[in-house]
C-alpha cells in the first residue's frame, strides 16, 4: 500500500506542517515495527542464525543506496504527484506479476538461501521511491525470484524490523533537535494507533494471501493514484507542487 506515500498525501491534504512532523512519523514507524516484532517474537527471539543472516543480507542494498541518494529522493520525490505516479506504476506491476498461480521454488522463509535474500534486498531498493510500498516491492520481488506468495509476504514482514529500526534510528539522530516533551501526547497516540492497526493487518494479511492474490491492492493503488492526479490537474485540491 505504501505507508510513506499515504503519510505524504494525508499530511499535504491536511496541511500538517507541524515542526515535529518528522518525529511524529518516526513514532508511527516504530509502532508498526514493534507490531511485527511482537507477532513474530517466537522467530526473532529464538536463535535462528539463517533468518538473521538473510535479514542482514537483504537489508544492506537499501541501506547503502538510501544513504547515498536519500536526501535527493526526499527533496524531489516526497511530493503528492510523484507519489501518485508511483502508486499507479506499482499497481500495474502487481497486475502484471501476480496473475494466477505461479510456480514457486521456495515455499517457506526457512528454505531461503543467502542469494534469495540478496535478491529481495535489491527489490526493496525500489521502496526508496515514496509511493512504491516497501512491502509491495519485497513481496512482488520475492515472487518474481521464486518465493511463494506466503514466503515472500512473511519475509517482507521480517525485513521490516531491521529496515524500520535503522530508518527510525537515523531519522531520530538527524532530527534530535525536534524532540520535545510537549509533543509526547501526539507521539503516543500515533504510536498506539500504528501498533494496533499494523498488528491487525499482519494477522489478516497472512491468512488472506494463503488463498488470494494481490490484484485488488493493485486496483486500489491505480484508482487512488488517478484520483490524486485528477484533483491536481483540475485544481480541485491544492497539492504541494
Amino acid at each position: 500500500m505504501s505507508s510513506t506515500g499515504h503519510l505524504i498525501l494525508a499530511g499535504d491534504l491536511l496541511d500538517f506542517d507541524h515542526p515535529s512532523r518528522d518525529v511524529f512519523y518516526i513514532a508511527i514507524q516504530t509502532g508498526a515495527m514493534l507490531a511485527v516484532l511482537w507477532e513474530y517474537r517466537a522467530r526473532f527471539f529464538r536463535v535462528d542464525l539463517q533468518l538473521w543472516r538473510n535479514l542482514i543480507i537483504a537489508f544492506i542494498p537499501a541501506a547503502v543506496i538510501g544513504l547515498a541518494v536519500g536526501s535527493y529522493i526526499k527533496a524531489y520525490l516526497f511530493k503528492p504527484v510523484p507519489v501518485a505516479l508511483a502508486f499507479i506504476v506499482g499497481g500495474v506491476i502487481i497486475l502484471l506479476v501476480d496473475r494466477g498461480e505461479r510456480k514457486s521454488r521456495v515455499e517457506s522463509t526457512r528454505a531461503m538461501t543467502a542469494l534469495d535474500a540478496l535478491k529481495v534486498g535489491f527489490a526493496q531498493c525500489f521502496a526508496l521511491i515514496p509511493g512504491t510500498s516497501r512491502s509491495g516491492a519485497t513481496i512482488i520481488g520475492g515472487m518474481l525470484f521464486g518465493l511463494s506468495r506466503q514466503a515472500a509476504t512473511e519475509f517482507s514482514f521480517f525485513l521490516a524490523v531491521p529496515t524500520l529500526m535503522a530508518a527510525g534510528a537515523y531519522d531520530s539522530l538527524k532530527h534530535r533537535d525536534l524532540f520535545s516533551i510537549n509533543d509526547l501526547g501526539m507521539w503516543a497516540v500515533g504510536f498506539a494507533a500504528s501498533f494496533a492497526s499494523a498488528f491487525l493487518v499482519i494477522r489478516w494479511l497472512i491468512r488472506y494471501v494463503a488463498t488470494h492474490d494481490f490484484r485488488w491492492f493493485a486496483w486500489y493503488r491505480i484508482a487512488f493514484g488517478i484520483v490524486v492526479l485528477a484533483t491536481a490537474y483540475f485544481g480541485w485540491v491544492s497539492w504541494t507542487p
